[in-house]
């Protein structure tokens, strides 16, 4: 990316091992994410770009001297950052804080939408996947290397659980997976506030029980009125906006909690004064999805979640800017990319 919305595909370095705990993947699927898209609207123009990506499953090609988790041929998919797995925070299921790890696509990092990438810290980053290359459920694999495991760390930022009333913000990829993992957390109830009819049928299919189109103050009022009056115990923030995190801040009920896992984009979280009254809890951050892979995995591969559906437009990588353009135009949820 070398400005907003300006994407080009490009010939760079082949991947390579450069450090021993390194593996090689060949990249078969990867997807343009929702974050993505906030470079391609503010991204000030840069002569030597951004390499952009991080999602991906792929096949193991080599790995370096000190790698012992994984093999030539393995499928393995990729969390969105990687991680060591083995320091303190790690040990704590925060690999996100890893004191040696970093995000695709950083200095002397590849990025996920191309080819191959060499996986800094294999052991502690890539899970290997029982499946073959072309499984059918790709789509849904693909999910646990964010978007899946971001809705959940939303939901347990939240507190979902059984009997809870769960409110989600946000009706792209992040809080349609929302939906998902408050159902398998056992809401009794979960509204959606959304407006994209294609959004809202697919949440119903994921558990949604309430739909709530309004904005702002109309939303507020409407989703205390499903919830008799009070609002919700749990609320997914899955948008990053000052209008999104007001009303997620306002449909909490005293003492529910917020779990915000969409990106901020002000630095002043809103309704300091009345949550504090309320006693909400305000929870949440990047998620540390290489912690969650392991808990939801059976659950892609038995099907009892179907994260995949998300995915509703399928590319090469010719296709990415063009897919980067529907995802902004919100022609598309989330766009996949098949190499």
């Amino acid at each position: 990316m070398y400005g907003a919305g300006d994407v080009r595909v490009e010939h760079v370095p082949d991947a390579r091992i450069v450090k021993p705990t390194d593996a090689l993947v060949t990249v078969t699927r990867a997807c343009i994410c929702g974050s993505d898209l906030w470079p391609y609207k503010s991204m000030k123009p840069s002569e030597t770009g951004r390499r952009m990506g991080h999602e991906f499953i792929g096949l193991v090609q080599d790995v370096g001297a000190e790698v012992r988790t994984v093999k030539k041929g393995d499928v393995v998919v990729a969390p969105f950052v990687w991680s060591d797995g083995t320091c303190v925070f790690c040990q704590e299921g925060l690999h996100t804080s890893c004191l040696h790890g970093g995000g695709w696509g950083g200095p002397g990092v590849d990025a996920g939408q191309g080819e191959a990438v060499r996986v800094p810290q294999a052991d502690g980053t890539v899970v290997v996947l029982p499946v073959g290359r072309d499984d059918a459920l790709m789509p849904s694999l693909l999910t646990l290397s964010d978007v899946m495991g971001t809705g959940h760390h939303a939901a347990l930022a939240a507190r979902v659980g059984p009997g809870k009333t769960v409110a989600v913000v946000g009706d792209g990829a992040v809080g349609l997976c929302g939906v998902i993992a408050a159902r398998r957390l056992g809401a009794e109830r979960i509204i959606m506030l959304g407006r994209h009819p294609d959004r809202i049928a697919l949440a119903r299919d994921f558990g949604a029980t309430d739909v709530v189109s309004e904005r702002g103050d109309e939303a507020i009022e409407r989703v205390r009125e499903l919830s008799g009056g009070f609002g919700a115990h749990c609320v997914v923030e899955c948008v990053g906006y000052e209008e999104s995190t007001r009303t997620a801040l306002n449909i909490t009920r005293p003492g529910g909690a917020v779990g915000r896992v969409g990106v901020p984009q002000d630095p002043a979280i809103p309704e300091a004064v009345s949550t504090f009254f309320r006693n909400v809890t305000i929870a949440g951050g990047p998620a540390p999805v290489r912690a969650y892979i392991e808990e939801l995995l059976p659950d892609v591969l038995e099907g009892r979640i179907q994260p995949g559906r998300v995915f509703d437009r399928v590319t090469n990588l010719d296709g990415v800017p063009e897919g980067y353009r529907a995802m902004n135009e919100r022609e598309a949820i989330k766009v996949m990319i098949a190499l």
